[in-house]
């Protein structure tokens, strides 16, 4: 699952092989953008700004992307054979001499003026990865509507940018909170954001995400991905259910018996989303964007 901390070391990763040298191949394969050429132009930097990315091209001009569910950037030596999947879901190729991003399933991607990035990413709260975080502004944004679930709370990404649906579910879990308890119920609310910048700086550089402190395949994470397994603190079956708006709901995952509070029918049995892994990582104004 693309979240804040895959998207800021895509952001890394892209910045090193993209920066500094001139492009010499620009191919942008969505309509839009069919007939656009940043060839001989220099990115000057690659930014992570939530789960956005932005990058900066000499001239004033800014290449947008965004990961959702399944999108990813890959970067390859000149000459090496691109493995990120079939050709027809390559929406983006950007090359310096001697390195390739390659871009695929990519559902945005478009070219603005730098000037104004604003557009598409003014709306989004403090960002738990970014130079500026504000915890006191983030905490004010979760609070600003007290009847709110905490769990589609912390998603919408105008309170605080880069929680995904795992680290969601995680947190809840950690804080022993049901993720349907609405805001104003919450005690201490100022751990929600404490501990999720906590657990994105701590896996921001990892490929494989942990949340329980143990790096092991199978035992990295406490809830997410495992409906139907034992809880690791207590060996009650854990349970799933959708969350949110009609049609827009979120797979979510919780313990009965250590996150007590108000929860819809318990739903044991199989995962119904992939398990947190290596990989690369919403609408403006939605809770994943």
């Amino acid at each position: 699952m693309p979240e804040g901390d895959t998207v800021w070391r895509t952001a890394r990763e892209l910045d090193r092989a993209l920066t500094g040298g001139p492009l010499v191949r620009s191919d942008l394969r969505v309509p839009a953008l069919a007939t656009v050429d940043l060839t001989g132009r220099r990115v000057t930097e690659v930014l992570p700004r939530g789960k956005h990315l932005l990058t900066r091209v000499e001239g004033g001009f800014t290449l947008h992307s965004h990961l959702r569910m399944d999108g990813a950037w890959r970067v390859y030596a000149t000459g090496e054979r691109w493995r990120g999947g079939p050709g027809h879901q390559i929406r983006a190729v950007l090359a310096t001499a001697d390195r390739t991003a390659v871009g695929y399933r990519l559902p945005v991607l478009e070219l603005l003026r730098t000037a104004d990035e604003h557009t598409v990413v003014g709306h989004l709260g403090p960002d738990l990865l970014g130079p500026g975080w504000d915890a006191e502004e983030a905490l004010r944004r979760l609070l600003a509507d007290p009847g709110r679930p905490v769990g589609e709370a912390l998603l919408d990404q105008r309170n605080l940018a880069g929680i995904g649906n795992v680290y969601k579910s995680e947190l809840c879990f950690m804080l022993r909170l049901s993720p349907w308890l609405p805001v104003r119920d919450v005690p201490a609310p100022e751990r929600l954001p404490a501990l999720a910048r906590k657990l994105l700086e701590a896996n921001k550089a990892r490929t494989a995400r942990v949340t329980t402190g143990d790096p092991r395949h199978d035992h990295r994470v406490w809830v997410y991905g495992r409906a139907g397994r034992p809880c690791r603190r207590c060996g009650t079956p854990l349970c799933t259910a959708g969350q949110g708006d009609p049609g827009l709901e979120r797979v979510t995952y919780w313990c009965p018996a250590c996150q007590p509070g108000p929860v819809p029918a318990c739903r044991p049995g199989p995962a119904r989303a992939s398990p947190p892994g290596p990989g690369p990582a919403g609408t403006p104004g939605g809770g994943d964007d």
